[in-house]
């Protein structure tokens, strides 16, 4: 009777930690449905081919800032990947020299089809990057997440024609289903045939796409409110994106609630998913960097 009391309760516990893998809400850990699993060398992004990075095993008594010091933002910025997500067990690209990546962007400085506008804001999904222009000229740049694969983010030239700083999803909750997902710094660039939303916002970023076809970008805040970290909120880009586009520079007072609004940047969203390699590319790196 103990054994199969103790096979049922193996069971369930292993049954919990697969559905517990990270989704958009869930808290940080493998996930096994994950094609990369926790190994993020594996997510081929082009812009990377000509910077030396070496993989970092991250272990138990790890944290950004014991190993990366003030740089860790670099770091993380790098790799799309957010402090929560960066958990004992995975494997992340570190640059050989930090001063490569101080100014990284895979976007271009400047984008031809940008230079009539004011403000236009691009998203490459292939780079899982956004970038904020104005005249063409690139002003700042951020890593996103994007739609995973069944949900992928649609491509093309939209519009923002919504803004919502106190946003949450109508779709999808919490883990312990106590409140409905929050989407902070909410701009809605779409709306699908089957009366489905899209919006860049405020989200967890695991390194890779993850979302159900929003855009989704760092915010420290969000976290601390909904999961008690991080102490002390660093990557905060969904609110300077926010207030570039929508904010009350360019609008009236923000109530915070649901505002339509007109002629709103345009969005540009190209690209396909990264590719995911079945190994490590870290040896074709090591071989490079020797050449």
């Amino acid at each position: 009777m103990l054994k199969v009391l103790v096979t049922s309760l193996s069971l369930v516990l292993a049954g919990w930690i697969i559905l517990s893998g990270p989704s958009a809400i869930s808290d940080p850990a493998a996930n096994p449905e994950d094609p990369a699993k926790e190994d993020l060398t594996r997510v081929a992004y082009p812009s990377i081919a000509g910077i030396k990075w070496r993989p970092q095993f991250i272990r138990p008594q790890d944290t950004p800032d014991l190993l990366f010091g003030k740089d860790w933002p670099l770091v993380a910025r790098f790799n799309r990947i957010d402090r929560r997500h960066l958990y004992p067990g995975m494997t992340i690209k570190v640059p050989e020299k930090m001063d490569d990546i101080r100014n990284y962007t895979p976007l271009p400085r400047e984008y031809e089809p940008a230079r009539r506008h004011e403000k236009y804001i691009v998203v490459n999904i292939t780079e899982q990057w956004i970038g904020a222009y104005e005249y063409g000229k690139l002003v700042f740049s951020m890593p996103a997440a994007t739609g995973k694969k069944g949900t992928e983010t649609p491509t093309g030239i939209f519009r923002i024609d919504a803004r919502h700083r106190n946003h949450t999803s109508s779709l999808y909750q919490t883990d312990d289903n106590s409140a409905q997902y929050p989407m902070d710094n909410a701009m809605r660039f779409y709306i699908g045939k089957d009366n489905v939303s899209y919006w860049i916002h405020a989200r967890d970023l695991p390194g890779k796409p993850a979302s159900h076809g929003c855009v989704g970008l760092f915010d420290e805040s969000m976290q601390k409110r909904m999961y008690g970290i991080p102490e002390i909120p660093v990557l905060l880009d969904s609110k300077k994106l926010y207030d570039w586009a929508v904010g009350e520079n360019e609008y009236e007072d923000d109530t915070g609630e649901l505002e339509e609004l007109e002629d709103g940047p345009e969005v540009e969203i190209t690209g396909d998913l990264p590719r995911v390699l079945s190994t490590t590319p870290y040896r074709s790196v090591v071989q490079m960097s020797n050449n």
